[in-house]
């Protein structure tokens, strides 16, 4: 005789019975009396008779998944005499019973306290130790597995003290059978923390794994360009025209993603995008081997579905994410673009060195088809639509958040009429004209200026993007503790996209006085890691002063950032045929200044649009 446990009151006084078992209770078919204690406290419901050694029914993993999947047919047992249902809410790692594992026929009800004996009709081994417990939900038992554990039947009785007659007949578990019951008991375990996990933040790992693809399949082309010039024999000139190609379609989507994001929700709307340019990304290399005009224009498809990435994106999270983790959450998401380059630059060298560089396209594309069905399984557009959503998150979201009406009209004259809006735009376009040079010339620049060969320029470039998605996730911490703290946004907002663009400034200044690879190396990488910060700056303003139009706010602004991007990329492939890269960075340099005026003089954190 070894362990005591102490037995939970099931009656209506118990605030943790289950409305359910209670109905289920009351309604049976015995006296109610015998069921306002089933077993006092401080009593014994089980004694563990390891004759022979003991039983050997399953191993630690927080408490007996015998016990527990035995226990549910015990206390049902006693209630109704012969019945298979399931006892109160217990132990996280509780298990339901079921046929197979085992048949409790009671005869007589028993009533007031009860004994539960479990043996085995063969030597064991010693296997479970008990330990003090307070309650059946709460004990823990210690495993200690035999080299020669042999289970072949376990027997259990139940004692009525009352009436002190009881038969039992019990199917034998074998030893198969309590394997499959450690799976299961496994298997619950891991979807009981699946089932806690916030919803909301599912929303923003699938957006984040969404922009992770998006860069990597922007990025590999910065790297196959190098390989690819070499066997079409294209010049400076048309290299930058292929890399601003991309901006062309991703131009035409933006504010078109915004509205249609905005009337019909995110989740549609981001799904399009990333099986479009993944389609758009696989039919690359064949674009490229037809001709030059068919590569422009497949790189124009693929900004297409790229185009409404972002606004889709910012409305979803808009619907989502409570004003107290906006930073956080943007700061996340942004980072996948970050991690995506990272990626995309890691890998690129590698595939095309072993496989040659179609390669790329073909594998990277292909990678948007295992997301779309994730996000078709998981994803809504708003918790409103989402029936697995709990209560108290769906409480948490709903309170926290802003309206969620669907929007009908879009207030053009309003929005366009208001001085932080264009701030927006204005600070999105010299931001983004030295992001994106930085983005699809970075491997250039090590290659012409550096002298690193391809492997190298592409595991070089790794180091500033990884420092943007650190540095992404610092900002927006600090963002979201600044606000907490009281804080204006407004003044978060200023401060953090003031190191985004003072921050780049600075280190581009430095490229030009540096002089050797490796303090390059480190400059980009610093101008990056503050350019990051801008995730909680600007592009977490859009929600801020429209929450309701997030979706063509950020198409607004990104618009601007586009045209940036396109001549931007394009500008520096002339600037380099006639001048040098200290000119392409003074250019950059120029712009993030003035982007750093206009924001601190326009902007605001207030929302101005409802």
């Amino acid at each position: 005789m070894a362990g005591h446990r102490n037995c939970v009151q099931l009656s209506k006084e118990d605030p943790e019975l289950r409305a359910e078992e209670k109905k289920f209770i009351l309604g049976g078919n015995v006296s109610k009396e015998p069921f306002r204690k089933i077993c006092e406290k401080d009593q014994t419901i089980s004694h563990l008779r390891r004759e022979r050694a003991g039983v050997a029914v399953a191993r630690n993993v927080q408490g007996s998944m015998f016990y527990q999947k035995l226990r549910s047919q015990m206390a049902n047992g006693l209630i109704s005499g012969y019945t298979h249902c399931h006892l109160w809410k217990g132990h996280p790692l509780s298990i339901r019973c079921n046929e197979k594992f085992h048949r409790i026929y009671l005869r007589q009800r028993c009533s007031v306290r009860c004994e539960c004996h479990l043996s085995s009709e063969h030597s064991l081994g010693s296997w479970l130790q008990p330990r003090a417990v307070d309650r059946i939900e709460t004990g823990h038992w210690k495993s200690l597995q035999s080299k020669h554990a042999k289970v072949n039947r376990i027997r259990a009785f139940y004692k009525s003290e009352e009436y002190d007659k009881t038969e039992a007949k019990v199917d034998s578990l074998t030893s198969a059978e309590v394997q499959g019951v450690l799976l299961e008991g496994n298997v619950h375990e891991t979807s009981s923390w699946l089932e806690q996990f916030p919803k909301r933040w599912v929303i923003v790992l699938l957006c984040f794994m969404a922009f992770l693809l998006c860069n990597m399949d922007r990025v590999n082309m910065s790297i196959a360009i190098l390989p690819m010039s070499q066997e079409f024999n294209w010049n400076s000139a048309t290299v930058g025209l292929i890399q601003s190609s991309f901006f062309w379609g991703y131009l035409l989507t933006q504010i078109v993603g915004g509205i249609w994001a905005d009337k019909i929700g995110g989740k549609l709307v981001l799904g399009f995008g990333v099986v479009w340019w993944s389609i758009a990304t696989v039919l690359t290399p064949i674009a490229a081997k037809i001709g030059l005009p068919f590569l422009l224009i497949m790189r124009a498809f693929m900004g297409i579905g790229e185009g409404v990435a972002m606004p889709a994106m910012n409305n979803i999270l808009s619907r989502w994410i409570p004003v107290s983790e906006r930073s956080r959450s943007l700061a996340l998401v942004y980072s996948g673009m970050y991690l995506g380059s990272v990626t995309g630059l890691a890998i690129s060298p590698i595939l095309i060195h072993k496989f040659g560089w179609p390669s790329v396209f073909y594998s990277f594309g292909s990678l948007g088809s295992i997301w779309f069905a994730l996000w078709l399984k998981k994803a809504y557009s708003s918790p409103k639509e989402d029936p697995e959503l709990r209560a108290e998150e769906k409480k948490f979201i709903l309170g926290g958040s802003v309206s969620k009406e669907p929007v009908s009209v879009i207030p053009w004259k309003l929005i366009l009429s208001k001085a932080p809006v264009w701030a927006l735009i204005i600070s999105h376009f010299c931001h983004n004209w030295g992001t994106f040079i930085l983005l699809t010339w970075m491997p250039t620049y090590y290659n012409q200026v550096l002298k690193f060969n391809l492997t190298e320029s592409g595991l070089l470039c790794v180091l500033p993007w990884l420092t943007m998605a650190a540095f992404a996730n610092l900002g927006g911490w600090i963002a979201d503790t600044l606000v907490s703290k009281g804080l204006s946004i407004t003044a978060v907002r200023k401060i953090m996209q003031s190191i985004g663009f003072l921050g780049p400034a600075f280190f581009l200044t430095q490229l030009s006085k540096v002089r050797t690879p490796a303090m390059a190396v480190l400059c980009m990488a610093c101008s990056q890691g503050s350019d990051a910060f801008s995730q909680s700056g600007l592009y977490s303003n859009h929600q801020d002063i429209g929450p309701r139009y997030a979706g063509v706010l950020l198409g607004l602004s990104n618009t601007a950032g586009v045209l940036a991007g396109v001549f931007g990329t394009a500008a520096t492939g002339y600037i380099l045929q006639r001048g040098t890269w200290d000119d392409v960075f003074k250019v950059a340099v120029a712009l993030y200044l003035i982007g750093t005026l206009v924001w601190n003089l326009f902007a605001t954190g207030e929302k101005i649009l409802d």
